[in-house]
């Protein structure tokens, strides 16, 4: 069974391997344990068999106007089985109240997010620097 919950201090980055798939230069389980402090509103996706972490959603925001969805991401072996949509509409119930919340994707993810919870495809523009891809600097 998955379990969700809020992100909190208890957790270690021993629960916290098998994220970004097909990243050339992935950020470590102890790097993503610093996103998950580091973000304003984040969300889990547990194994309860297991401890581990399969799925997670962060947000950051000014907690007034607006808020960015940088990250969801779900094992591989565990989509398909609506834990993104979930993760997805824990956070924007987290970030309720706020007049903006975005996040940006590849075109192929931007009808998953409009038919999880309605947002809506837009255009913007973004800086990337691969070497920094990993999250050490």
């Amino acid at each position: 069974m998955i379990l969700y919950r809020p992100y909190d201090d208890s957790l270690s980055s021993e629960n916290l391997s098998g994220f970004f798939v097909g990243w050339p230069d992935p950020p470590s389980p102890e790097t993503l344990l610093q996103i998950l402090q580091g973000s304003t509103f984040a969300e889990l996706a547990v194994d309860d068999t297991t401890g581990s972490v399969v799925g997670f959603v962060t947000a950051v925001s000014d907690r007034i106007l607006s808020a960015y969805i940088p990250l969801l991401e779900v094992q591989p072996d565990f989509q398909g089985q609506g834990i993104g949509s979930t993760l997805l509409r824990r956070i924007l119930k987290r970030c309720e109240g706020l007049y903006m919340v975005d996040a940006m994707c590849d075109p192929d993810l931007q009808s998953f997010y409009s038919s999880a919870c309605g947002m809506q495809p837009s255009t913007g523009v973004m800086l990337r620097r691969r070497e920094y891809q990993s999250g050490n600097t």
